[in-house]
């Protein structure tokens, strides 16, 4: 039964033209035939729309939907609401799938019963190459983990969910009315936090994901985020205020995380409007982050700098390999 199940996988696509290509092979590379592949090309000026063409003239499971552009999160509704199946992969257009992630994830999502409606995997951080920059240290949360994910986004990134369908109409899916409010980008976030209100959550603990942080990603414009947080955020705790504790352990989190990651990418244009805003919305949120997170990182990059490469360095091999995130051979997998 579990090989034979049909899975959606929705593939948000916005002027994608450069990594589409082997998204989509690493998506009809799965071990799990059965998928039913929908790319909504949303509003597209480059070759996007014809990338997807080709692929859907050699395998008859791809299925292109087109939009004028409203957003990612307005797209990835516009795939689910369309989607044949009741279990929902998505995937960003510049990730990819190691072979066996709808294989491993379908199996644990149907062994946890009706009751688990979420199931995640670990990542591994990719270049522009495809090749291996990080391996990030992958959550094991399961269950009831509804005051774990207030409190920080442990599953990561938004390719790394399969859902059932059901979980996403609960949750009302995708919340487009941050893009409008000027703050998209914690839409994944928001939707976890609404599944897990009714829902239990699974892991697969494997790194099956190759997850692309580039400069023109939409997470590069940290106070965009951190405003699109803080509006997930209040909603959040207008619906749980019984979690007020574990909502602003989360924004400290986040917004500590993305005042060093301004410090360590040489982001440091978005080092004022971060911390007016955390100062603007969460003074002590702010001190706190003035006071520890940025000396922190200062003095750990002076540390870095002075040490050099340290040969006993026991970094993962993957990552200190560079090598190729594995998709696998699509032709030889339909």
């Amino acid at each position: 039964m579990t090989d034979s199940q049909l899975v959606s996988v929705v593939i948000p696509a916005y002027n994608a033209s450069a990594t589409l290509d082997e998204t989509l092979r690493s998506v009809r590379s799965q071990t799990h035939s059965a998928l039913e592949i929908i790319v909504v090309n949303d509003g597209s000026t480059d070759d996007t729309g014809a990338i997807a063409r080709r692929h859907a003239a050699i395998d008859h499971r791809v299925k292109i939907v087109t939009q004028d552009n409203a957003g990612l999160a307005a797209a990835r509704n516009t795939g689910w609401l369309s989607a044949q199946s009741d279990f929902i992969a998505f995937l960003d257009a510049d990730d990819l799938w190691a072979p066996t992630k709808i294989e491993r994830q379908i199996r644990a999502l149907q062994a946890g019963g009706p009751q688990v409606g979420l199931v995640y995997c670990w990542y591994l951080g990719i270049d522009s190459e495809s090749n291996t920059t990080a391996v990030f240290d992958g959550a094991q949360l399961e269950g009831q983990v509804l005051e774990s994910i207030l409190a920080g986004n442990f599953v990561g990134n938004g390719s790394s969910v399969l859902v059932r369908r059901q979980a996403l109409i609960d949750a009302n899916g995708f919340d487009s009315g941050l893009r409008a409010a000027g703050a998209e980008g914690c839409e994944d976030w928001l939707v976890l936090c609404r599944v897990a209100e009714r829902y239990r959550f699974a892991v697969v603990p494997e790194h099956l994901i190759g997850y692309r942080h580039l400069p023109n990603n939409m997470s590069s414009n940290r106070p965009r985020m951190l405003r699109s947080w803080i509006l997930a955020h209040d909603e959040m705790l207008a619906r749980q205020p019984k979690h007020r504790d574990s909502l602003k352990r989360g924004v400290r989190a986040y917004g500590g995380w993305l005042v060093r990651d301004a410090l360590s990418v040489r982001g440091l244009r978005h080092l004022p409007p971060l911390l007016l805003l955390l100062l603007r919305c969460y003074p002590s949120i702010a001190l706190t982050v003035l006071l520890k997170d940025i000396p922190s990182a200062l003095i750990g990059k002076v540390r870095a700098r002075l040490r050099g490469p340290h040969p006993g360095t026991s970094e993962p091999a993957t990552a200190r390999s560079g090598r190729r995130f594995v998709i696998g051979n699509p032709d030889s997998c339909r």
